[in-house]
């Protein structure tokens, strides 16, 4: 607005266009200031764009854990589209996050403590999330009481690019087999094992997932299954090289699948799921990351009960990758 050389004031007075000037940029400069004061801090300071989380196969847990935490991204992250990037799971999520076609991802530690590939040194942790838990499935009449007892048998193995394809071959290497040799590997994952196990196409099947898989106890609902003990694999596992280390013995409860012909604890190996991401990730962004997992635990919980085990006492022990920096200022945050 362009102001006369001067206009009256109530009372006949009159000021100048300077002085009414300088009184309207003084009125800005201190509006300015208190929708600044009230504005909360840190808000809108993240570059905005597309966020890439990689999840896994179809019906795994990591794919349904994306699914739902992808509203609470796009909530806690306003401005950002949040995508969901389907993988064959741990070791490909891996190779997406280092190459750059996701921004974050789930994935075992020992997948990634085995990964050797470019991008190795820009990979950070966001949390330690929840156990995975090695599953060995057979029909409720099979005689395979061992992994020993699968030598000659059609086992699904999961993808090459899983997690569980990782730990199924060391699994059968510490069981004395050649998983190429011993066996018929069939490259399959938790969305078609579970089919192929009814209709006999398998005889077996590896899972590596929380307690309990959705697909797993969808399997029990009209086919007689068992799980296989793993756990006496565990000391030779630990002589397959530093990566095996990230494996401890654990025991899956007689509860996890109700339905399983043999309710009984079976004694098997875990291993940590971490949340991981790169030192390229903005601080920001990694922090409401970080928070939204946090918060969002028991409404993801409910629908995948492994997210029930996120726990802040243990999110921060992420090894074998550092935390993020965006991270540690949201777990520091909470310190009172």
């Amino acid at each position: 607005m362009r102001l006369p050389p001067s206009y009256p004031l109530p009372g006949g007075r009159r000021v100048s266009r300077r002085r009414a000037t300088q009184g309207v940029t003084a009125t800005a400069v201190v509006v300015g200031l208190l929708l600044w004061w009230l504005l909360p801090v840190g808000a809108d300071s993240y570059p905005h764009g597309p966020v890439t989380v990689a999840t896994g196969v179809p019906a795994g847990v990591y794919d349904k854990y994306g699914q739902l935490l992808a509203p609470v991204l796009q909530k806690d992250l306003p401005g950002e589209h949040v995508r969901l990037l389907p993988s064959q799971g741990s070791v490909q999520n891996i190779q997406y996050v280092a190459d750059g076609r996701a921004d974050f991802t789930f994935a075992q530690a020992d997948a990634v403590a085995d990964f050797h590939g470019p991008g190795r040194s820009h990979l950070q942790a966001v949390a330690r999330l929840y156990d995975d838990y090695m599953q060995l499935v057979v029909p409720s009449g099979s005689s395979v009481t061992s992994a020993h007892g699968l030598k000659g048998l059609r086992v699904g193995v999961g993808q090459p690019g899983s997690g569980v394809n990782l730990i199924a071959r060391r699994l059968l290497t510490a069981a004395g087999l050649d998983p190429d040799k011993d066996l018929t590997p069939v490259s399959t994952g938790i969305d078609n094992a579970p089919r192929m196990l009814k209709e006999g196409k398998l005889n077996a099947f590896f899972w590596s997932g929380g307690l309990p898989t959705i697909a797993v106890q969808a399997l029990t609902v009209n086919f007689p299954v068992k799980l296989v003990e793993l756990g006496d694999l565990l000391p030779q596992l630990h002589h397959l090289g530093q990566s095996a280390d990230y494996y401890r013995a654990a025991l899956m409860p007689s509860d996890a699948y109700p339905r399983m012909s043999d309710e009984r604890a079976v004694p098997t190996i875990a291993v940590a799921n971490l949340l991981i991401t790169t030192d390229r990730e903005d601080a920001e962004v990694v922090r409401r990351v970080t928070q939204a997992v946090i918060d969002s635990r028991d409404r993801i919980g409910a629908v995948v009960h492994s997210a029930q085990s996120v726990d802040l006492r243990t999110a921060i022990f992420t090894d074998p990758l550092p935390l993020h920096e965006g991270a540690r200022r949201y777990y520091r945050s909470l310190k009172p």
